[in-house]
């Protein structure tokens, strides 16, 4: 009888992961503002400056995380981040000064959640599945929408009944239960264990069904051969433009509902909303991923979310509840292609072999691109006093990636389809 093949656990660590390092560093941060504020007499833009910080943190962080992962292996890495970030969740419950929540939360806790989350797991997972990639980091990635659909409504839940002190470290003692054995479970590449991508064996090996991931591996570019790409930068600004949605709609969604009259439980719940169709279509994403071709998927992905912007600040500034839910299922969608879109993406045209080290060289670009956009949000809200332009202006930027995306070509090197 067959062993289960080892990448499957590494599925189920992934999901794990991000549903943690994710939540708590994007999905929570909403509930979290107002009762912040208020007691702190912040502004918004004070607010959301360690979200600007982050992103500069994230980049030199992952620059640095993608040649570690490709030589050693994520394990030793997410053990430390779990700790670091654990740590930093618990000190933000004991915050009194506006320099505290810079520090924690725009440095210690993003360089936790980057040694933890998304480009270490996924990077892991596109060297364990070729064939099967859009499945296998579609799944893991239903994580982070399930960080919409639990972690953003009980963070509002314990704020509203504990304070969002002790909802802080709540956070931080789940963080260490949940992401520790995760950590435990991840491994560097099948080869390293006499095993073969996608769970082949040694007869599919004979009989060459094991030629994509030979393929893959063996035109793989270095992370020098992928800068000196021109479709290296046309795919950094294209996801560029692509991902600030989801930053800047997780920390302001919850304030622009309620600035709109609807109560915190309301607000939050879009979040919610969101996040089911985000969870539940991914894996139909991920098959999609896998049988057809990437591009005109990812293009889709970004329209919808784009198109969703739309709907959503017309129907919230018009009290079309209706609307408004209809918006937030349309945004849901769009973003469940976008993490197992990008990853294979850019996984099909480097290659597997030094995949971290040319996902992590992009990573300074993508965000530096994104990082003052929640920030420049925030400062829009303090001068105009209404969310309405700066998230069209999002709206346009993806419209714009999704025809980026159509039109970018496969580096020369990369193996065709």
């Amino acid at each position: 009888m067959r062993q289960i093949y080892y990448g499957y656990w590494l599925i189920v660590a992934a999901f794990v992961a991000q549903f943690v390092a994710v939540g708590v560093q994007n999905y929570v941060i909403g509930p979290f503002m107002i009762p912040m504020i208020t007691e702190l007499d912040w502004s918004r833009a004070e607010y959301t400056l360690p979200r600007t910080i982050g992103q500069i943190v994230m980049a030199m962080t992952g620059f640095f995380i993608g040649g570690y992962v490709d030589q050693r292996g994520p394990r030793g890495f997410m053990i430390a981040g779990t700790l670091i970030l654990g740590l930093a969740l618990f000190l933000l419950s004991q915050i009194r000064e506006l320099w505290h929540w810079i520090l924690l939360n725009g440095v210690i806790l993003t360089l936790g959640a980057a040694m933890v989350g998304n480009l270490v797991v996924n990077v892991t997972l596109s060297k364990w599945f070729v064939e099967f990639r859009g499945r296998a980091v579609a799944l893991a990635a239903m994580g982070v929408s399930f960080a919409g659909v639990l972690l953003t409504p009980l963070a509002t839940w314990a704020i509203d009944i504990f304070g969002w002190r002790v909802a802080w470290q709540i956070l931080a003692v789940g963080t260490l239960m949940l992401i520790i054995p995760s950590a435990l479970v991840m491994r560097r590449t099948p080869e390293d264990y006499g095993l073969h991508p996608d769970g082949r064996s040694e007869e599919d090996v004979f009989s060459g069904l094991t030629q994509t991931a030979i393929n893959d591996f063996a035109q793989s570019m270095t992370r020098r051969e992928a800068l000196g790409s021109a479709t290296f930068y046309w795919l950094v600004l294209a996801f560029g433009l692509f991902t600030i949605t989801i930053q800047i709609m997780l920390l302001q969604t919850v304030p622009m509902m309620t600035d709109a009259g609807y109560d915190r439980t309301t607000a939050a719940l879009m979040i919610t909303v969101a996040s089911v169709p985000a969870l539940l279509s991914k894996p139909i994403w991920g098959w999609l991923i896998d049988d057809l071709q990437p591009k005109p998927l990812a293009s889709a992905s970004a329209a919808i979310t784009g198109i969703s912007l739309f709907v959503i600040i017309y129907s919230a500034q018009n009290n079309f509840l209706s609307s408004l839910v209809f918006g937030f299922l349309f945004l849901g969608l769009g973003w469940g292609g976008m993490i197992p879109l990008q990853e294979v993406i850019w996984a099909s045209f480097f290659g597997r072999r030094y995949l971290g080290a040319v996902r992590s060289a992009a990573m300074p670009f993508t965000i530096f691109l994104s990082a003052g956009a929640p920030l420049a949000t925030s400062y829009y809200y303090d001068i105009i006093g209404n969310y309405n332009g700066a998230i069209l202006i999002v709206a346009g930027a993806n419209l714009v990636s999704a025809v980026m995306i159509l039109l970018i070509r496969k580096p020369a090197r990369a193996v065709q389809p």
